[in-house]
């Protein structure tokens, strides 16, 4: 059975570059294209920017070899401890409150108009085809919010596949995505912590029995806090049923890893926070006009089109959601543009981590880093094609390089 649904949609917005997902990738593209003067909206679902910086908790920038752009505002305001422009260093912890109010001061700031708690239904369409905005649920009811070039920054290339882009989702051959986990903190109380195991929740008595089957967590900023991340629940992140469970059992999972820490390594420590969603780390990539590759790693490529770099390992944690993370390093490599245009759409790019690339490849490039990265270029791509009325294909190379520069980001011939 299906529905058909024929609506009269009000006009509630038009501008020059629309942004659709409002995480690390689609706050660095709504700031980077007002920051070249265009006027840029922002669309939420949730109240607050930043994605999995803030919403997800993943309150920690691992390291990719150099830190520049948008990136290195971020770095030089919660991680000043770490920050020297264009050089790496170690994994930096940062508060997510304030990461929360400083994405969305910086956004605000640069003149973006954002529309929290409002969900993408649609791409809409004109008369020849090409995508010009899109229809969304606000807390106002349905409407329509146009714009002249669009931004996938959904993280599920939501829009690009809405409009007809080709994708692909997970691993070759089974299509099995890397496993979802809910990031939570534990605080040290000063005194002996009571565990408190809820009805229905896990215990584990050994590592081997933990959901990642090893210990991981972030206690670099002194404050008595820890970050943990060690859940992990199957399934993909796009599918309804395996959204919802996830959300349980990640909860489950949570409950027992606390309890673990606390007789094991933390035992002043209790529970103070839990991100309000499950991380999703891969679900679907766009075909894309170039699609970065596993070789392009592990050679360390580089690209005339580039548009950000990393060296992030490969980490691919397991598909199968037992324990197990496949890691190895790889070389200091290039993005390109192209991997953001996808075929067969226009006037519309895709930032984040469902850009088109390969399973091996995307588990490298989808760190909050390099979604920043993606995301500034999407915006500064964006308004170049806007100035010289031209398709996304065509945007001029120096000009997209000059833009960046503008906007502090630089390209490096290694990692340092």
């Amino acid at each position: 059975m299906s529905f058909q649904i024929n609506r009269q949609l009000a006009h509630l917005h038009d501008c020059d570059v629309l942004v659709i997902g409002g995480g690390p990738a689609g706050t660095a593209a709504a700031i980077s294209a007002a920051r070249m003067g265009k006027d840029a909206a922002l669309v939420e679902r949730s109240g607050q920017l930043g994605g999995m910086m803030t919403l997800g908790n993943v309150a920690i920038f691992m390291p990719v070899g150099r830190v520049t752009g948008l990136y290195a505002e971020l770095v030089a305001t919660h991680c000043k401890e770490f920050y020297t422009w264009g050089k790496s260093y170690p994994r930096c912890q940062f508060n997510a409150v304030n990461m929360r109010y400083d994405c969305l001061r910086r956004a605000a700031e640069a003149g973006v108009k954002i529309f929290f708690h409002t969900e993408f239904l649609s791409v809409l369409k004109n008369g020849a085809g090409e995508p010009c905005g899109i229809a969304a649920h606000t807390r106002e009811g349905l409407g329509a919010i146009t714009g002249k070039i669009l931004v996938d920054c959904t993280g599920d290339a939501h829009a690009a596949i809405d409009a007809g882009a080709a994708y692909s989702t997970g691993r070759p051959g089974d299509g099995a995505t890397q496993p979802m986990t809910l990031m939570f903190e534990m605080q040290d109380t000063g005194k002996a912590a009571e565990p408190y195991i809820p009805e229905g929740a896990y215990r584990y008595g050994s590592v081997d029995e933990l959901p990642q089957g090893r210990v991981l967590y972030f206690d670099r900023n002194n404050e008595g806090r820890v970050l943990v991340n060690m859940t992990r629940v199957r399934g993909n992140g796009t599918d309804f049923f395996n959204a919802a469970n996830a959300e349980l059992e990640a909860m489950k999972q949570m409950y027992g890893v606390a309890e673990y820490l606390q007789k094991n390594i933390f035992p002043n420590h209790c529970i103070s926070s839990a991100a309000p969603q499950v991380g999703v780390r891969q679900t679907r990539q766009i075909e894309g006009e170039y699609k970065l590759t596993a070789d392009d790693l592990i050679n360390g490529s580089k690209f005339s089109d580039v548009v950000t770099q990393t060296n992030y390992e490969v980490d691919i944690h397991n598909p199968t959601g037992k324990g197990g993370t496949e890691e190895y390093p790889v070389k200091f490599y290039d993005i390109p543009y192209r991997c953001m245009l996808p075929k067969n759409v226009t006037k519309l790019l895709v930032a984040g981590r469902c850009i088109s690339a390969d399973h091996t490849a995307m588990s490298s490039l989808r760190t909050i880093p390099t979604c920043l990265g993606l995301g500034q270029a999407a915006g500064v791509a964006a308004s170049a094609a806007i100035d010289d009325g031209c398709a996304l294909k065509d945007v001029n190379i120096e000009k997209l390089h000059a833009g960046l520069k503008s906007q502090g980001v630089q390209f490096f011939d290694d990692a340092q």
